[in-house]
């Protein structure tokens, strides 16, 4: 062996996959790796070209990985793996890979990864994991969706692969003509052979096409000259990632789906490259591309839908319900943005000055997982008296094309008139200031619910700096009439917990609900009006999110991290219960009939409860409220 790859050999059997190989593995990598010099900010690879087939292990320096806008995501330093997924995945890098400081990259290849590594069972349980232990959300403000994104790729590689529940199956005697005429009838490129429901063995287009069409076999000779046994097979829990990673190592496209992951039990599916492909289409990051390349909101109501069922599978699939969350508010405001240009090229002119469209409610706080009606506000920049009406008429018209377009998508529109084509709603920043300011020195009831819908807005499209100077003004107004808080607290005491004095669910009297319990307003609004409130005590109008609001509080107040830990978990639950809920039932969620529920959903809920009266308690005596109630 040459000096310089045992060089290779003694490094990298220091560090994971590479130390799980034998030594044989180890020594035939190293004599076929490249060695790659990179001087500070030189680039390994950049955004947009086709990924190499190769992936990298740092051998002396630091590689950074960076999105488009220089943000670094990730810092490989000496024995990192990089790479890796994009070459997985295929197509074209998603990150720039770049040097931070002179480096040395050993470059190793697709045909090595294939022979040595995933060949090696313990190795490649080492690849699954790193896809697992590589997923990091992070929380902070500087955090965007495209991030969120980028993450979601990484969670469908974690998902359970949605394969072929109805194989198309034939007997060891089938003639290969039969069997392709059903392959070609069923419009399938595999045809699984089966003996008493167990696969024996499979043939795909392929065969027909290298076995048959080269006339290396008869076309009546039967399936098992050709076929290709024993199968692969695998559970019915495997994940994407395990299955790019077993067709890697088989060389193969299709995988066999039996009951205990053997070829000795049921054939129940059957999973293709294709499948794979297609799930990878249908994440988030593929769902915002076709949205951007849309056309008419029309287009828009397919990619809405298929949000749904992208929710549902990553419910299914146990993925935590902060970053489902994350994701759809992702995908609704891209859809709003890209509505939004279509209304505006609708005008008979551009807009005539700055203006920005927030989304308020549960859209606003990234809370709208579910098809409910929308909750909207238009600002514009201020402008001349003489000027206003013709200026608002004009924001009226354009927030009218948007709303009607946000309901062909799915939206419906607000029975309260909570929406941008409102005159009252739709409104210079001068204006909503002296709203603002009116509601916040006049905390009638009435007002006080305004407060809760439209103190969690959030900037869509538009200006950002008007939202600021609506803001500035918001705590302007509030630190000039500082009982308001007092008000607000004592409006969040409104729902106690939701249980009577004999421990009993307390649910609707009357009306189209009676009987029911209302999980939004007795269960979560009281935790998102307390989060609402608490930051607002803190002067912090930049986090909208509840459960990023109390993750912020537990950061300010770390004597009460306990209190906001539950808080945390209550909501995370209700949130996910009432989603659940809201899919099953097709309908908003809200509303459950409790004789549906199990004694572990019960529980789970009465145990949120508890979360709602520790945090009223808490404002209760932050904000002496007890002589107000």
């Amino acid at each position: 062996m040459n000096t310089i790859a045992e060089r290779i050999y003694d490094y990298l059997k220091g560090f994971p996959p590479f130390n799980l190989l034998t030594r044989e593995q180890l020594l035939s990598i190293s004599k076929s790796v490249d060695v790659i010099y990179l001087e500070n900010n030189q680039f390994l690879f950049e955004i947009g070209q086709p990924v190499a087939n190769h992936f990298y292990v740092v051998r002396d320096g630091a590689i950074g990985l960076f999105r488009a806008n220089n943000i670094l995501v990730d810092k490989c330093d000496e024995g990192d793996i990089f790479g890796l997924r994009a070459l997985l995945r295929k197509g074209e890098y998603k990150l720039n890979a770049k040097a931070i400081e002179e480096s040395i990259v050993y470059s190793i290849s697709l045909e090595n990864l294939e022979a040595y590594i995933t060949a090696n069972s313990d190795a490649s349980q080492f690849l699954m994991a790193s896809f697992a232990s590589n997923i990091r959300v992070k929380n902070t403000e500087e955090d965007d969706f495209v991030e969120t994104l980028q993450h979601s790729s990484e969670y469908t590689y974690l998902q359970t692969a949605d394969y072929s529940k109805n194989p198309i199956t034939c007997s060891i005697n089938t003639s290969i003509k039969d069997a392709a005429s059903i392959m070609t009838e069923k419009h399938v490129g595999s045809i699984v052979i089966v003996d008493n429901k167990r696969p024996i063995g499979i043939i795909t287009d392929k065969d027909l096409r290298t076995k048959i069409a080269t006339g290396k076999h008869l076309i009546n000779d039967s399936v098992s000259c050709i076929m290709s046994s024993p199968v692969i097979a695998y559970p019915e829990t495997i994940t994407i990632a395990e299955a790019q990673i077993a067709m890697l190592k088989h060389k193969i496209t299709h995988l066999c789906i039996t009951k205990d992951g053997t070829n000795n039990t049921e054939l129940t599916g059957i999973l293709s490259e294709h499948d794979i492909i297609v799930l990878r289409e249908n994440n988030a990051s593929a769902l915002i591309k076709e949205i951007k390349r849309s056309r008419s909101a029309e287009q828009l109501i397919d990619i809405r839908q298929r949000t749904e069922k992208l929710l549902e599978r990553y419910l299914e699939q146990d993925i935590p319900i902060d970053f489902i969350s994350r994701l759809v508010s992702a995908i609704n405001d891209t859809i709003t943005q890209r509505i939004i240009e279509f209304s505006i090229a609708k005008m008979d002119t551009k807009p005539p000055t700055k203006f920005a469209w927030l989304a308020i409610g549960s859209q606003g706080r990234q809370e709208q997982l579910l098809m409910t009606d929308q909750d909207n506000a238009l600002v514009f920049e201020n402008v001349d008296e003489e000027k206003y009406n013709s200026t608002q008429s004009y924001f009226l018209k354009l927030s009218d094309y948007i709303n009607k377009d946000l309901e062909t998508v799915g939206f419906e529109l607000c029975p309260a008139q909570m929406m941008a084509n409102n005159p009252k709603w739709c409104q210079s920043v001068m204006e909503w200031s002296k709203q603002f300011n009116s509601w916040i020195t006049t905390p009638d009831q009435d007002n006080l619910m305004l407060c809760t819908i439209f103190f969690d807005y959030e900037h869509i499209y538009g200006d950002k700096e008007l939202v600021n100077q609506l803001s500035e003004s918001l705590f302007k107004s509030i630190d000039s009439y500082d009982i308001f808080l007092n008000y607000l607290g004592r409006n969040a005491l409104l729902n106690p917990p939701p249980l009577s004095f004999f421990r009993q669910f307390l649910v609707e009297d009357d009306g189209e609900h009676k009987d029911h319990f209302d999980i939004k307003a007795r269960a979560m609004m009281p935790l998102v009006d307390a989060a609402r409130l608490l930051i607002l005590s803190h002067n912090i109008k930049a986090i909208n999110n509840t459960l990023e609001r109390y993750e912020k509080l537990i950061e300010l107040e770390p004597q009460n991290k306990d209190t906001y830990l539950f808080c945390i978990e209550a909501y995370k639950n209700l949130l996910t219960f009432r989603t659940k809920q809201g899919l099953k039932h097709n309908d908003s969620g809200r509303f459950i009939d409790l004789e549906s529920l199990d004694k572990g959903n019960r529980l789970q809920l009465k145990r949120s409860f508890k979360a709602v009266k520790e945090v009223q308690e808490l404002i209760k005596v932050r904000f002496k409220l007890s002589q107000l109630l």
